[in-house]
């Protein structure tokens, strides 16, 4: 979501910090690398492209505005819950993230918020698609 907004840099990072979110519960799920190929897709960065672990230091000079901020956090917590279980090393390295940023608890809750009812929604329309 909104990912085409970031600049090359950031787009490069978030690979990165979808890398960190994938592996941090140490069980990667096909739903995972799907949205990771869907998160490419966007992006448009070729399929082929690896992502490997970044680090949080200096994250925040990379996503230098609110906006690039708020697109990072959300698309992680959407990575988080495609598995159906948002893992406690999950929400340990996103709060983590959110720190990074400058997004205080209570932002990082209504994201939270946010995106399970999307994550809901998306859910229901499948289910309103199949046969």
């Amino acid at each position: 979501m909104w990912l085409k907004s970031l600049s090359d840099e950031q787009r490069e990072a978030l690979l990165g910090l979808a890398h960190n979110v994938v592996v941090s519960d140490g069980i990667l799920d096909p739903n995972e690398e799907d949205m990771l190929d869907e998160f490419k897709r966007e992006m448009a960065l070729k399929p082929d492209v690896v992502s490997d672990y970044l680090e949080l230091d200096g994250i925040g000079e990379i996503f230098d505005s609110r906006r690039a901020r708020t697109v990072a956090v959300l698309n992680l917590l959407r990575l988080s819950y495609v598995d159906g279980a948002f893992e406690i090393e999950e929400e340990c390295l996103l709060k983590e993230v959110a720190r990074a940023f400058g997004i205080n608890d209570a932002d990082f809750a209504l994201m939270d918020n946010w995106v399970r009812r999307l994550v809901g929604l998306e859910r229901e329309a499948r289910d309103l698609m199949a046969p």
